[in-house]
């Protein structure tokens, strides 16, 4: 698994009102903080800014949407909420204990 944290990676929140939850990297700010967003509670046209330290990779990357993010191009809320769906469905990969 890769611990780089990257636009396009799925992170778990460990701390905060989000904890628990899901979300994508939208920005990376400095070494210390990224931006996230989850399509539905923190849009990509205001995401949240948190601390990496709050965070836990997954080490999935959505590649389509960080393609279309770092070109500058249009990406819906609505693909990052589809994209996120299958890690926060009960079913979901727990390997994220930590």
């Amino acid at each position: 698994m890769e611990n780089v944290i990257r636009i396009g990676s799925v992170v778990y929140s460990k701390r905060g009102r989000d904890a628990g939850g899901y979300f994508m990297v939208s920005e990376i700010r400095d070494a210390d903080f990224v931006f996230i967003a989850d399509g539905h509670t923190h849009k990509l046209a205001r995401p949240k800014k948190k601390n990496i330290k709050h965070l836990k990779n997954s080490g999935h990357v959505l590649e389509g949407i960080a393609e279309k993010l770092i070109a500058g191009k249009k990406v819906f809320d609505s693909e990052v909420r589809s994209a996120l769906r299958s890690f926060n469905e009960p079913s979901a990969p727990q390997s994220l204990n930590n």
